[in-house]
């Protein structure tokens, strides 16, 4: 009896996990491109139960309850807006994501950590104006040196970025999976070409 109501979808462990729900603000813009905002689709469902969302788009998969069949939103629009926020945080996704994902010596890609223009064994600090990304090669071949002592210089220097600033750059590196249905939605403030 059971198999007979429910599908497949559900018996299968992996489709759980899948099936995320874009999350807009009130404004219909995301919460952030970098991560992109989704949550889980039972998150969805429950922000849709209390009355915290509209739902704009579903999936064609289904859950379903002893009474119930719900098609899985796909994106949802938060009912109350959020201000966004002003003050970017100091972490080492944001410093990749502010450095293009690329190594700020060579322009490398890949294999990123992160290096102290001025080493902090010279008094350096951890701060967005000293600190980029750099590839391990580049890391390792500057060590503790000055940029004039290595003989390497920088492809931009480090510096404070803005929200806006990291939001505009996080929408050139779509995540690995986006669903038809959210397209619409992650660049429809974006400038077009003439």
């Amino acid at each position: 009896m059971q198999g007979d109501f429910r599908t497949e979808f559900v018996r299968d462990p992996v489709a759980l996990r899948q099936h995320p729900a874009l999350v807009l603000n009130a404004d219909y813009r995301p919460l952030s491109y970098y991560p992109l905002s989704l949550w889980p689709w039972q998150e969805a469902i429950k922000a849709v139960f209390l009355d915290r969302v509209d739902i704009v788009a579903e999936y064609e998969a289904v859950v379903h309850s002893p009474s119930t069949v719900i098609r899985i939103p796909s994106v949802v629009v938060l009912r109350d807006y959020v201000k966004p926020q002003k003050r970017v945080a100091f972490t080492r996704f944001n410093l990749f994501l502010r450095d293009g994902f690329r190594c700020q010596y060579c322009g490398s890609k890949g294999d990123l950590t992160f290096d102290h223009v001025i080493p902090r064994a010279r008094g350096g600090v951890t701060s967005w104006e000293n600190v980029v990304a750099a590839c391990a090669r580049c890391n390792l071949r500057k060590g503790s040196k000055s940029l004039r002592q290595s003989g390497m210089s920088l492809q931009r220097p480090p510096r404070r970025p803005g929200a806006e600033e990291l939001r505009d750059t996080g929408r050139r590196f779509p995540p690995n999976h986006l669903h038809e249905s959210w397209v619409d939605y992650l660049y429809w403030d974006a400038e077009l070409e003439a």
